[in-house]
């Protein structure tokens, strides 16, 4: 079973002063918001973001079903946007396997994989022994996923308050927090040079392909950040 204690000092780990949940938040009432002007109920506005929790894929369901995209076509599109958690997923685990813990926990938690819940994890992890590491992972990520249900239930129902630019401002103020957190808890030379890059390269490469600027601007950012680390290095 869960340890109850560990469990809700892990939930209880979104009040601390850098906590993402209020960033989190705004980005679901914008989330929320958006979905009540794309026709959708109050239900299916929460399960939606129950299911796909991550900010991203939730965009993208939107911004397809917006379009008139298939059903199919939609599962595709967030499946691949959800694909950027596997290197998190990849990170983040073996640091919390434990032989006295169960299977269902670790196959449970990957659910909550996020940004927001893998930084608060990735701060705290070493405060915590190993084998409680997977209880206290559930809880972050039980916080993270009502703070992203409270956020979308809130914008569903004062979507008539926020106008287009508004919407905008809340939707980006997440990826803005997680971009200073990075910075901010930078250790190595590629990180730090892979965020600068990347944010100069992105807009660069929008003059030649607005579809596929980002990518672009991550993918050679990233990528020449990691060959100057590697050079320093030896």
């Amino acid at each position: 079973m869960i340890n109850k204690k560990i469990f809700f000092k892990g939930y209880k780990s979104i009040l601390a002063y850098d906590s993402p949940a209020i960033a989190l938040g705004c980005c679901f009432i914008a989330i929320g918001a958006l979905l009540k002007n794309l026709g959708f109920n109050i239900q299916e506005s929460i399960f939606s973001t129950m299911l796909t929790y991550a900010l991203p894929g939730s965009l993208v369901m939107a911004e397809s079903l917006l379009v008139g995209a298939s059903l199919l076509n939609i599962f595709l599109a967030v499946w691949f946007v959800n694909a950027r958690l596997y290197p998190m997923a990849v990170s983040l685990f073996p640091l919390m396997m434990h032989k006295n813990q169960p299977k269902w926990k670790y196959y449970f938690s990957c659910h909550f994989i996020a940004v927001s819940a893998w930084l608060i994890m990735k701060s705290n992890y070493k405060s915590i022994p190993k084998e409680q590491r997977i209880d206290y992972w559930i809880g972050i990520g039980s916080a993270t996923w009502s703070v992203a249900v409270l956020g979308t239930f809130l914008g569903f129902y004062f979507s008539e308050f926020l106008n287009k630019e508004i919407m905008m401002g809340l939707a980006i103020l997440n990826p803005i927090y997680f971009l200073c957190m990075m910075v901010g808890a930078s250790k190595t030379i590629q990180i730090t040079l892979s965020v600068m890059l990347g944010s100069i390269l992105g807009p660069i490469f929008y003059f030649f392909s607005p579809e596929w600027s980002i990518l672009l601007g991550g993918v050679v950012g990233g990528t020449a950040a990691y060959l100057i680390g590697e050079i320093n290095v030896s």
